[in-house]
């Protein structure tokens, strides 16, 4: 935390941008509340009564996903990998246009009116396998938000000056603290609503803040520095040394999880007022999806660029042997520091902190929900009262934020936020979109292949750099030992996570084959 201090920087945030992020949060907050009296059932708790607008909806999915984690992790791609890391905005929206399209997924799921992604495994493959699939999911989900806070603690950090780390813990125990008293209270409503506003100043905070990186470090100047540092891996995201061909793939399939299959956006779809909204939604989405991260990639750049014509700041940010992923995830905010105005720094500190919030609240809201719905609720002798299962789902919210609050401050980050968030996500998704695909689109998929798919995701937390990292060193050790002349060498994320999709598939195919279901598939479960 003294790394700003020692680059002899001084930001440009004042006591008038503390005031302006204050009076933003307070009433972002008390918008929240106030929405409180909507909430009557768990389905206006979980998906706001289904009553969601395109417009609304649009703002709400792209807001959620425009969070503090996102614009950091993304920046840190294009600080990592310059130009080339546009490929994954690129993806992202040509995916999500196709699924808005076609409905793909997304639509079979509205017209069943499942709240939950569980929900659709027990109505296909019974409620064991929902069961599973819930604790799967909550677990990846959570396990996928450990980055968040630490993320949110380095972006104050960068941005303020800061050094002191009980402060920095204080100020994301307190942005915790206000998440989980509005989400408990105001469940999606809270979360729609609050979105939206912050949807629109962040937005507007953003695209002022590329225009002044154009103005302080230049087009000509960011292009020519970016391709002297970088090379050719810069601009093509296929280069070996860059992002590599399997990396591109496994955005791909990147790029459909986020949209059609990670519960958080699955939400939206189904919170949307009929099956039309969803593929409006999702057709529009992918112009947010494209813009949100586009901007945070390019400011990474602009970071890299302005850091790298320093002799201070490029020590630490661009040292001989690179930086660490803590020391890169910085380079955004420290940016900014230096180029934003009093006032406008603490209008985009208030944005950026609203998003840290936002993204929080509906992931909170999501896997409280599903344990809720698809674990507890399964799993009771008889059903849940309405008053039970939201008391449950609020004191889930409360814990998952306590644990949250352990993990995202002390796990050590090795490798690149993003891909951090990827492999930890996959442990789910790489199942359930198996689940999903071959249970809405082939008849003969089975309970046992389903459970074979989703426990197949456990393969993917091979991918988290320390824990392989920890493996290889043990497993080389041993081989050492017993005189053996061969040692493994890393793998990278994006190659564990394909791997891990293929052995799911390749498992629901042949376990749906050699034990099918003995009951005729029901209708619902078929597009």
């Amino acid at each position: 935390m003294e790394l700003i201090k020692s680059l002899g920087l001084e930001s440009n945030f004042t006591a008038w941008d503390w005031l302006i992020v204050a009076v933003y949060l307070v009433g972002t907050v008390l918008i929240g509340l106030w929405v409180k009296r909507y909430i009557a059932d768990m389905s206006d708790f979980i998906v706001a009564g289904r009553a969601l607008k395109t417009r609304l909806g649009v703002a709400t999915m792209v807001g959620t996903e425009l969070g503090l984690v996102t614009i950091m992790y993304s920046s840190q791609k294009g600080f990592t990998g310059g130009f080339a890391a546009f490929h994954i905005a690129v993806i992202a929206a040509v995916v999500t246009l196709v699924v808005g399209l076609t409905g793909f997924i997304v639509v079979p799921l509205r017209r069943m009116g499942v709240m939950t992604i569980p929900e659709y495994y027990d109505r296909r493959f019974g409620r064991n396998v929902r069961i599973l699939g819930g604790l799967i999911l909550v677990f990846a989900g959570v396990l996928n938000m450990g980055m968040f806070l630490k993320a949110g603690a380095l972006f104050v950090t960068g941005l303020v000056g800061y050094h002191d780390p009980v402060f920095l813990n204080t100020v994301m125990t307190v942005l915790l603290a206000l998440v989980i008293l509005y989400t408990v209270l105001g469940g999606m409503v809270s979360v729609v609503v609050t979105d939206y506003v912050q949807f629109v100043v962040l937005s507007v905070g953003l695209l002022t803040a590329v225009g002044l990186t154009l103005y302080h470090v230049g087009w000509t100047n960011i292009v020519d520095t970016t391709l002297a540092l970088k090379g050719e891996a810069g601009v093509n995201p296929f280069h070996k040394e860059g992002f590599g061909t399997s990396y591109v793939v496994w955005m791909v399939m990147l790029g459909l999880v986020s949209c059609a299959v990670w519960q958080t956006a699955v939400m939206r779809a189904c919170a949307a007022a009929d099956v039309k909204t969803v593929k409006r939604l999702y057709a529009w989405s992918s112009v947010g999806f494209l813009i949100r991260n586009l901007i945070p990639y390019f400011l990474g750049i602009g970071a890299l660029v302005y850091l790298s014509q320093n002799a201070a700041t490029r020590a630490v940010f661009l040292p001989a042997g690179g930086a660490d992923s803590e020391t890169t995830l910085m380079a955004m905010p420290v940016f900014l520091s230096q180029i934003l105005p009093v006032g406008l720094i603490g209008l985009i500190a208030a944005g950026m902190l609203a998003a840290f919030m936002s993204t929080h609240d509906s992931y909170l809201l999501c896997w409280s929900s599903v344990l809720v719905q698809d674990v507890i609720a399964p799993l009771a002798s008889k059903d849940l009262p309405v008053k039970t299962r939201l008391l449950l789902a609020r004191l889930f919210i409360v814990l998952i934020g306590l644990f949250l609050l352990v993990w995202g401050l002390y796990y050590p980050l090795s490798q690149d936020l993003w891909d951090y968030m990827a492999i930890t996500g996959a442990v789910y998704f790489t199942g359930a979109t198996v689940l999903l695909v071959f249970g809405i689109y082939w008849k003969r998929a089975s309970r046992t292949g389903a459970y074979l798919a989703l426990a197949s995701g456990v393969i993917a937390v091979l991918g988290l750099g320390k824990l392989q990292e920890r493996l290889l060193d043990t497993v080389n050790w041993v081989l050492e030992h017993v005189g053996a002349e061969v040692a493994f060498e890393p793998v990278s994320s994006a190659v564990i996570g394909l791997i891990t999709v293929a052995t799911a598939t390749v498992l629901m195919v042949v376990g749906s084959l050699l034990r099918p279901d003995r009951k005729t598939v029901s209708s619902e479960g078929v597009s």
